[in-house]
């Protein structure tokens, strides 16, 4: 909800964007008029009370000039509108504005108008059960997975030794098989050889025992395979939850 210079709710651009236009700028007078209409008691001096509490920063010119940008305005509606018309103090509201800032969601007029941390969200990126349940039937032969994918020859035998590449019993390849080769390509072009993947093949053979083991040791309703792919879809969506979190910002 805000930014670190002027204290008010803002939608941060994205980083090193220099094509965002500078926020406006308005004068006190400005902003009593903007607010006139919904608080017609609002003064300068409750302003300035209010910047005094640290619930709106808002920017000094050099001659000494209070300037209040769209998302000041903003702030001290939700301030304003707080005080009159839930009765909370300037503790509460404080506290909400910094939960608005860690990005909580306002409810508006449901619950008791305090902020909600949002609700999770499935991740599109991660393949849900139906996706890992369902087959595609493609069996590639070694040389058509290379033109596929354009990993090498020796990539693709120094795959198939770390058991990241698995042929069937006729020597083919199946349609997980491309996305393997695919992104042992993208790694391979950041210096990250065959031998550097098997890791991935193991925490995957200790996911898959997780499964294994929630199946053994506990019943639940549903077909076993729609169980184990629910299960498993879990487990890639912490796995790469924990790879965003850690990943440099």
């Amino acid at each position: 909800m805000t930014d670190s210079t002027s204290g008010g709710p803002s939608v941060a651009a994205g980083e090193g964007d220099v094509t965002s236009p500078a926020p406006r700028r308005l004068t006190i007078g400005k902003v009593l008029a903007a607010l006139s209409d919904d608080f017609p008691d609002v003064t300068a001096s409750k302003i300035r009370f209010l910047e005094a509490e640290g619930l709106v920063l808002p920017h000094r010119t050099a001659s000494g000039y209070r300037t209040y940008t769209d998302d000041d305005l903003r702030r001290l509606r939700y301030v304003l509108a707080a005080q009159r018309d839930r009765y909370w103090p300037l503790k509460v509201i404080r506290e909400a504005l910094d939960a608005l800032d860690r990005g909580l969601s306002d409810p508006g007029d449901e619950h008791d108008g305090r902020p909600r941390p949002p609700a999770p969200t499935p991740d599109p990126e991660v393949p849900g059960p139906r996706a890992l349940v369902g087959h595609r039937d493609v069996f590639l032969t070694g040389p058509e997975l290379r033109e596929a994918t354009g990993i090498d020859r020796d990539t693709m035998n120094a795959l198939e030794t770390y058991g990241l590449l698995q042929p069937d019993a006729n020597g083919r390849f199946g349609h997980e098989s491309l996305a393997v080769a695919a992104a042992a390509h993208t790694l391979a072009s950041h210096g990250l050889e065959a031998r550097h993947l098997r890791p991935f093949r193991t925490a995957a053979d200790r996911e898959i025992g997780l499964v294994e083991q929630v199946l053994a040791t506990r019943r639940g309703s549903g077909p076993r395979e729609d169980r184990a792919a629910e299960i498993a879809s879990a487990c890639i969506a912490l796995h790469v939850a924990l790879v965003r979190a850690r990943l440099p910002r």
